[in-house]
């Protein structure tokens, strides 16, 4: 008997196709809302701004979702909350990551790289998480399995990716975000000859950086960031190939309490990619500021225009979306 596809058994399990166009419209609600409040200088706003667009989009979908990684906790900034149900029902049951502003300091001060991003899976796909801290390390595709391990020094694992690809450690390039808590890992990192690019937000963005070496020169990404951030930035990364491994970082027993609340039961717990985002997964960003990854929202005389990229692990694809928009009053629904 020949082999079938999961597809053809788990037919139900599986995300309908049309529902990536309907994730591309969330983000680009989400993202032309925040952009109206690119350098107002007011992060809080252009955050609520991006949260009220997606709630009411994901509300219109036909899912059945529930939001695993949300916002919120960490920044008290307004959330699309963990727990919170999203959707009209009548459809499939479906995780849902989020970060309806990536960046928030990056649009109040429109600076390069915001973007409106989320995740979509199967029920039981995505990790189901408190808002916290994640360390986090990525490679992009074309390496051996393991050639990188979180509970490896830095300088090992520049050393062994500089191995594997054929090259000297001082010609590989790391991403990290500029934070007093990296100030040992830089110097680390530094002292293998390898160079490093600082940025100040954005690490969804950064670790699919890697995934695009040839046109970011980025190697690797290490470091600290948000863990909403980690699960969609591995959710991206299984669409595209590469590696990704992430801990939380449950550092008070309130936040260890918490975590055992949605099932987490080792506070230390090494998390592969695909134990952070596995199944059918569909993710959709859309860019609010110029950056690397996307052109931002553009407000012409008469027309919106938009850049999506959308990411669906079951088929590999990524397309890019350029988009015109000239019925305004769907952006301003209240």
């Amino acid at each position: 008997m020949s082999h079938k596809t999961d597809i053809t058994v788990h037919p139900r399990e599986v995300i309908e196709r049309i529902l990536s166009m309907e994730l591309v419209r969330v983000t680009e609600r989400a993202a032309v809302s925040a952009a109206r409040l690119r350098g107002h200088g007011d992060e809080k706003a252009a955050d609520q701004a991006a949260v009220d667009a997606m709630r009411r989009e994901l509300n219109r979908l036909p899912i059945d979702g529930r939001i695993v990684i949300g916002e919120g906790e960490r920044d008290e900034a307004p959330m699309l909350f963990i727990g919170e149900k999203v959707g009209n029902g009548s459809g499939p049951k479906v995780d849902i990551a989020v970060d309806p502003l990536e960046g928030t300091t990056l649009c109040a001060k429109d600076m390069p790289g915001a973007i409106a991003v989320m995740a979509m899976a199967q029920a039981g796909s995505l990790l189901y998480a408190p808002d916290v801290y994640m360390d986090k390390i990525a490679i992009g595709p074309g390496y051996p399995q393991g050639i990188v391990d979180l509970d490896a020094s830095p300088a090992d694992n520049i050393n062994a990716l500089a191995k594997a690809k054929g090259v000297r450690p001082q010609d590989i390039a790391a991403l990290i975000m500029d934070r007093p808590r990296h100030a040992q890992l830089i110097e680390e990192v530094r002292k293998t000859g390898a160079s490093i690019r600082l940025i100040t937000d954005g690490d969804v963005a950064g670790v699919i950086f890697t995934a695009m070496q040839h046109e970011t020169n980025i190697d690797i990404y290490l470091g600290i960031g948000g863990a909403p951030e980690g699960v969609l930035a591995a959710a991206a990364l299984r669409c595209v190939g590469g590696q990704m491994q992430g801990r939380l970082i449950l550092d008070t027993p309130e936040k260890v309490e918490r975590a055992k609340t949605m099932g987490i039961m080792d506070p230390h717990k090494k998390y592969e990619m695909n134990e952070l985002a596995s199944g059918d997964v569909i993710v959709s960003a859309t860019g609010v500021t110029d950056g690397g990854l996307l052109s931002g929202v553009r407000f012409g005389h008469g027309v919106i225009e938009t850049e999506t990229l959308v990411y669906r692990s079951i088929t590999g694809t990524v397309r890019k979306i350029k988009a015109e928009h000239r019925q305004f009053e769907k952006f301003n629904l209240d």
